[in-house]
């Protein structure tokens, strides 16, 4: 990138370090995942949870930056709508489109995804499994829709040269690229393996398995708010961006609306789903509240920039319904998944994506994709007098990421279900999986009745057999 006067030199500086910084907040999320899957487990399963969002992270960095920057922001001479050609292994990075905290930047949202997925399969599922899926899915599945909505080349993209429907799929920090991927994947790897052991009685009736501990989820909500003001205000990119035709609003005032609506709607989930839950089941319920919250912000985070902050709360308000109703209905239908996460990132996934087609602002649709300019005109939301493009353009992103996602993730978790190498064996998930695979306890008191270290486990199971 050329710079040319001492004034775009600082410029560029400080819009680089406001998006590392939003890659570092990114990236606490990780901690915030493991948190909140370690204390939504139960105790003989901690240490299983907690390796597999280390492996998340670091396997996933390797595929995302071998592969998975490439296939989705890959442009160059041979660009196309579907798939990035070019930049594989960071090849000829930076260049005038591209530099490296860009490559950070989207490198901490690739491994949000595989987060999500592996909580739908906790307590059940072989380590191996985990190494597989969670290549596949940051290096091929997840980069590929990114290139579709994120990429300036991209078919669905808002920011494209042809834009769908005249308008393009606003996605703008990643409800359907992200939360739905996860969650979608999640819903498959769930779906072939089955309940956990003992989740429903012979009548089909579910029985309670509790996270071991409330502290850790409590946690992991808050460290996951705290990520989420790099994830939804940080994918502006840059923040010193000044609006034509005003004096004192630039991206920077964006970027503080953005902050705002996700607060507001994680907030309105939070409280309509302790209320909500509270009528259901008769008591106050900590961990429904944390996945309200989460809830709120999976929904929002699609259209933040681009709405009023009343319309936020609409869309926090929805979610919690989406998620209260998706968990009843899982029940119903005998879905297990642990975490909620199909429900959560799923469901509400989808919401937020629908919902930026009704209650998307023009003005602030023109703000976030054209910085500002003057005399642009954008299909905006239905709700607002925008009319249908955008809203066309949603409901076919929220269609083509559940059958790609479908398409590519299913069948890997159904080879490797024959394969025999997705779930464990029913000897060693009653036995819980740190004892199992991962050489004992996370706690050291843990089960004091129960074998302590893998070799007594191994030689318990010798004894029997």
């Amino acid at each position: 990138m050329e710079v040319s006067s001492w004034e775009e030199s600082v410029t560029a500086s400080i819009n680089t370090i406001y998006l590392l910084f939003s890659a570092y907040l990114v990236f606490v999320m990780q901690l915030g995942f493991a948190m909140l899957c370690a204390g939504s487990v139960r105790a003989k399963n901690a240490m299983n949870i907690m390796l597999t969002n280390v492996v998340d992270a670091v396997v996933g960095s390797i595929s995302y930056y071998l592969f998975g920057f490439a296939f989705a922001f890959g442009e160059g001479s041979n660009s196309n709508p579907f798939i990035g050609t070019s930049f594989f292994a960071l090849f000829s990075i930076p260049n005038d489109t591209y530099d490296y905290s860009f490559f950070l930047y989207q490198w901490a949202f690739a491994i949000a995804v595989a987060g999500i997925t592996s909580g739908s399969i906790a307590e059940r599922t072989q380590f191996t499994a985990y190494l597989i899926f969670s290549f596949f899915l940051t290096g091929f599945v997840y980069p590929i829709v990114a290139h579709w909505v994120w990429s300036s080349s991209g078919w669905l993209s808002a920011s494209s040269s042809a834009l769908l429907f005249g308008s393009g799929a606003i996605d703008f920090a990643g409800s359907g690229v992200v939360h739905l991927v996860g969650g979608i994947a999640g819903l498959w790897g769930s779906f072939i393996e089955g309940p956990r052991v003992g989740r429903f009685d012979a009548f089909g009736r579910p029985v309670q398995m509790r996270g071991h501990n409330a502290t850790l989820v409590v946690l992991g909500t808050f460290l996951l708010w705290f990520g989420w003001f790099g994830f939804n205000p940080g994918s502006f990119d840059k923040i010193l961006v000044a609006y034509p035709n005003t004096t004192d609003q630039g991206n920077w005032t964006g970027v503080g609306r953005t902050a705002v609506t996700t607060t507001l709607a994680g907030s309105t989930a939070g409280i309509v789903t302790l209320f909500g839950r509270r009528l259901l089941i008769g008591h106050w319920d900590a961990l429904d509240v944390c996945n309200g919250v989460l809830g709120g912000f999976v929904a929002i985070t699609s259209g933040c920039s681009v709405v009023e902050p009343w319309a936020a709360i609409v869309c926090g308000f929805f979610a919690a319904w989406v998620l209260i109703g998706l968990n009843i209905l899982a029940l119903k239908l005998q879905f297990d998944d642990p975490l909620e996460a199909t429900q959560l990132h799923g469901g509400c996934g989808a919401w937020g994506v629908i919902f930026t087609g009704l209650f998307a602002k023009e003005e602030f649709v023109v703000q976030a994709y054209n910085s500002g300019e003057s005399g642009v005109e954008r299909p905006y939301g239905v709700l607002m007098g925008g009319g249908w493009g955008l809203l066309g353009a949603q409901v076919v992103e929220v269609l083509v990421i559940v059958a790609w996602v479908s398409l590519t993730m299913g069948p890997l978790f159904y080879a490797l279900h024959k394969l025999r190498v997705l779930r464990i064996s029913t000897e060693e998930e009653v036995a819980g999986l740190d004892i199992s695979s991962h050489g004992g306890y996370a706690y050291a008191h843990q089960e004091e009745n129960q074998p302590r270290f893998y070799a007594d486990y191994v030689r318990i199971q010798n004894d029997q057999s």
